[in-house]
């Protein structure tokens, strides 16, 4: 019996054998077994609660914070689109918006109801759930700054309300438990003018293009920073990579930006092994030199190639 036919009937949809180099951004990475797209929140339930414990699940957002290695990912990966990408605007200033949409598209949605406070997720690449599961940020502000309540569904299929607290936020970091599929949140906003919030978006976008390979086959930044923004001589990791030669340190295809040295760039001919492997020959030399364990903020998935 193939891994298909042990999967549930859902009413969403199944692809076997999905390419994922076409939907991550660093463009490498073999297929999934099983691609599944589910139809809506109750779809997704009904499938971890009656797909077999040993068959792995994983959820892939929009691919801009992902390294799937080249062998690809055995198991089902979950894509969360349509209905889990849509946002509303709820009383009390607040705006829910579904794991699967897009940050930036969040951001705008928000300007155009007139609710400041989530500016910054223009400028952060990916979908909400990704920010949900790693407290995104960019410029001094964070997810956690900003929920109310997250939805998520975990691997026996019941669904779960929780606040911030109970998540446990803290730089790039969140405790909820690794089974947890976030489905929606909601974010408090503060009313505002729509072209003040649009002024300041913009202002985002710019100093970003101004500072960081935005246009080019990239995840954003591979390493967290050691240190948790406001931390007194705080090290930065562009500055530790810098200082072991990592700024366009190379393997293959796959090399350090001249732009920002924190930010790995696939020239077009990288595997996943050359990207991944650059990353490891820098965390090695800044362990070396400066005694400093790099924590990967890229997510690494998947199989190498046999």
């Amino acid at each position: 019996m193939n891994l298909i036919e042990r999967l549930p009937t859902v009413r969403g949809k199944y692809i076997e054998h999905a390419p994922l180099k076409d939907v991550t951004w660093l463009r490498v990475g073999g297929p999934a077994d099983v691609m599944y797209l589910p139809a809506d929140e109750a779809d997704l339930s009904r499938f971890l609660a009656e797909t077999p414990d040993d068959i792995p699940v994983h959820v892939l957002g929009a691919g801009s914070n992902t390294l799937v290695r080249d062998g690809g990912i055995r198991g089902v990966v979950i894509r969360l689109a349509g209905p889990f990408a849509r946002t509303e605007v709820l009383e009390g200033n607040q705006l829910k918006a579904g794991a699967g949409a897009l940050d930036k598209m969040v951001a705008k949605a928000a300007a155009k109801a007139g609710l400041a406070g989530m500016e910054y997720l223009v400028g952060v690449p990916g979908t909400i759930g990704g920010a949900l599961r790693m407290n995104a940020g960019c410029y001094d502000q964070e997810t956690k700054d900003v929920v109310v309540s997250v939805r998520a569904i975990d691997r026996l299929g019941r669904i779960i309300e929780a606040s911030p607290e109970e998540l446990n936020y803290s730089y790039r970091h969140c405790e909820a438990p690794d089974d947890w599929i976030f489905t929606s949140a909601v974010f408090q906003g503060t009313p505002d003018d729509p072209a003040a919030i649009e002024a300041r978006m913009n202002g985002i976008t710019e100093r970003r293009e101004g500072t960081q390979p935005i246009r080019e086959k990239t995840s954003g930044s591979t390493f967290a920073n050691p240190d948790a923004p406001g931390t007194p001589n705080q090290r930065r990791s562009w500055q530790l990579i810098d200082s072991v030669g990592g700024r366009g340190y190379r393997v293959g295809g796959a090399f350090f930006s001249e732009q920002h040295c924190n930010f790995l760039i696939n020239d077009g001919t990288a595997s996943a092994a050359d990207l991944e492997q650059v990353g490891e020959d820098v965390r090695a030399r800044v362990k070396e030199k400066h005694g400093v364990d790099l924590r990967w903020e890229v997510k690494r998935v998947g199989e190498p190639q046999e």
